[in-house]
């Protein structure tokens, strides 16, 4: 059985570090992205199974990333868990348009996230 895939889009190198350690411990295929161009790039590559996205990213933010990522049919289904330090209540009107599974403010706690998202697999 193929390992599922988990893409996580974020400019923080810590937060990528500790998530690939955490995913990767449960089994699952850790993909990793810096901002939205990367992240368009790394889906074409491989098609993850769920992806975990800032908000605010350099180049390309998480939003207009996203938008990019729905015009194409085969990545419209892809489960999209939107991570910020933003308050949620302030980009869920953003976000709710384009699909949006989960929404995570950061701090976050890495138990929990990683229950999400074996929920949307």
């Amino acid at each position: 059985m193929d390992k599922k895939r988990v893409l996580v889009v974020d400019d923080d190198p810590d937060i990528l570090k500790m998530l690939k350690l955490r995913i990767e411990s449960e089994g699952f295929e850790f993909m990793g992205a810096q901002n939205g161009e990367e992240m368009l790039e790394a889906i074409k590559i491989k098609k993850p199974d769920v992806i975990l996205l800032d908000v605010m990213l350099p180049k390309m933010d998480g939003y207009t990333a996203l938008r990019e990522m729905r015009k194409e049919e085969e990545y419209k289904e892809i489960p999209v868990i939107i991570l910020t330090a933003k308050e949620k209540k302030k980009v869920w009107d953003l976000f709710a348009l384009e699909g949006v599974s989960l929404f995570v403010e950061k701090p976050f706690d890495a138990r929990e996230l990683l229950q999400k998202i074996r929920s949307l697999l």
